[in-house]
């Protein structure tokens, strides 16, 4: 599951964890010129891998590559399976009946069951390729970007666009963030103190997004309870209509 759109963080996640799935490491990991991977903005830059992903690829001992400019067939030969991919994962949600879930956990419990089930058919062709795989490293490397962020007396902070409330004992903290691609994790020194669900800002929109926990400020509304009617996150401290479908929640 990628929730933000093209990332290194989104790209690092979803290839470590296929490369623990499978229980090796392949010689090269090819990409189509991802931005995430390549700075594809300078031409005529030479050494052309970003960092983090140069870093990356040296943890797993993987050389980095990618498909070669106006040859459409190396990006079909993934771009096909990829398309049957999704038709299945369509029908499995017909035969389910239903596209709503729980949560994100039991979505991607899903998906992981429908890819299993498919891989399954390819069980004595992996066996075969399995030979020639490197063994893994004795542990994974890094898949989260880190930030650093100041607490303001309005009882959050903002980072890349988003507003996050946390606990009002935090106000004039300064907080390290660990930024995944579907949460937050902060720490107050190396003490980790809470997990917020990541935000997005509003696409095309200079405005900014907001992930608020009631918990966060009740406190404050409750001696100011006026202020809740031109508050800018007013909405995210109700329900979502997912919940107003059951009028017993």
């Amino acid at each position: 599951m990628v929730l933000g759109g093209e990332s290194f963080v989104a790209l690092a996640e979803g290839l470590q964890n296929a490369l623990w799935a499978l229980g090796g490491v392949p010689e090269q990991h090819r990409s189509d010129s991802l931005s995430a991977a390549f700075r594809n903005l300078d031409r005529r830059t030479q050494e052309d891998l970003t960092q983090r992903y140069e870093e990356l690829c040296t943890h797993y001992g993987m050389t980095p590559s990618r498909n070669n400019c106006g040859l459409a067939h190396e990006n079909g030969a993934i771009e096909s399976p990829h398309g049957h991919l999704k038709k299945a994962l369509a029908d499995e949600l017909l035969l389910r009946g239903s596209r709503d879930f729980e949560d994100l956990t039991a979505y991607r419990r899903f998906i992981d069951e429908v890819i299993g089930r498919r891989n399954a058919r390819n069980r004595k062709r992996i066996e075969i390729e399995r030979t020639a795989l490197r063994p893994l490293p004795e542990r994974r490397t890094t898949d989260y970007e880190e930030a650093r962020v100041f607490v303001t007396s309005s009882g959050g902070f903002i980072l890349r666009r988003v507003f996050y409330s946390v606990p009002s004992r935090l106000i004039g903290h300064r907080l390290n963030v660990r930024l995944y691609d579907d949460r937050l994790e902060c720490f107050l020194g190396g003490t980790q103190l809470l997990t917020l669900r990541r935000g997005r800002p509003p696409q095309r929109s200079g405005k900014h997004g907001h992930v608020v926990d009631y918990h966060h400020v009740i406190h404050a509304l409750r001696r100011k309870p006026m202020a809740l009617i031109n508050l800018v996150y007013r909405d995210q401290l109700f329900p979502h209509c997912a919940y107003a479908r059951d009028p017993t929640a």
